[in-house]
């Protein structure tokens, strides 16, 4: 979860190190899909932002971490809505294969 909103990576690039840092310790960036949800919450009205721009300033932060390469995001769901305060929250795990007919 992230406080504050802006399309800017080089302001995400930080506070994910840090959470990884702290968080995440040993882990290592896996290869596979990745499903990639991102929900953007604001108070009143909805800032003029670009949901793309945002995805791909978070998609940039947490590369490295969890996966390789964002080519990696199989399925993205980016979403804005209202909420209680001007926050971000990505959520992200590996891609299930389907087990469907094939």
């Amino acid at each position: 979860m992230i406080d504050g909103l802006t399309t800017q990576a080089k302001y995400y690039k930080p506070l994910v190190y840090e959470f990884f840092r702290k968080e995440w310790r040993g882990a290592r960036p896996s290869y596979g899909d990745f499903v990639v949800e991102i929900v953007m919450e604001h108070v009143g009205e909805p800032p003029w932002m670009d949901l793309d721009n945002l995805a791909k300033a978070l998609l940039d932060a947490i590369k490295g971490y969890l996966f390789h390469d964002d080519a990696q995001v199989a399925r993205l769901l980016v979403e804005r809505r209202e909420g209680e305060r001007e926050r971000i929250t990505i959520r992200a795990f590996p891609r299930q294969a389907s087990g469907g007919p094939g």
